[in-house]
């Protein structure tokens, strides 16, 4: 098992940022690979409540993530379970694999430090196709916020 660890600093308050992880719109307007909108995004933003986002990579295939809300700390810290419905990274369907991912924001000067850590991943093929996955959705974070010039 292993893990991706992404950091990013983000020109908008904790509070904004954590807006954008735990609501459907604010989901769907980042998560996905880079220029391309996810497809749906249905999320309970409690613990033990479900999230669901589908969405399409660059060759045209539609790929849908499913889990749970586990730990919620506004504006500091939320944590999902996540497993891949549809598409995905095959190590990972092939092996029915639930995996984690928190989200730590921190307040700095210019903003936010968000600190993303995909873990319980099945390998290290996995663990960089995730890195890649989200590194592409972050920088359509990062944009939509440097985009908007958000009030810190």
């Amino acid at each position: 098992m292993t893990e991706a660890v992404l950091v990013r600093r983000i020109a908008a308050r904790p509070g904004i940022v954590f807006d954008a992880l735990v609501t459907a719109d604010g989901i769907a307007s980042w998560w996905g690979p880079e220029d391309e909108p996810a497809i749906s995004a249905t999320v309970d933003p409690r613990v033990n409540g479900s999230f669901q986002v589908r969405f399409r990579t660059f060759d045209g295939r539609e790929h849908e993530c499913t889990g749970q809300f586990l730990e919620i700390d506004k504006p500091t810290r939320v944590v999902l379970s996540w497993r891949w419905a549809q598409g995905g990274e095959p190590d990972e369907v092939a092996a029915d694999n639930v995996s984690r991912v928190e989200f730590r924001l921190r307040a700095i000067d210019t903003g936010t430090e968000l600190t993303l850590i995909h873990s319980a991943l099945r390998g290290q093929i996995s663990a960089q196709s995730h890195e890649n996955g989200w590194g592409g959705a972050l920088k359509k974070l990062l944009r939509q916020f440097s985009e908007k010039n958000p009030n810190l």
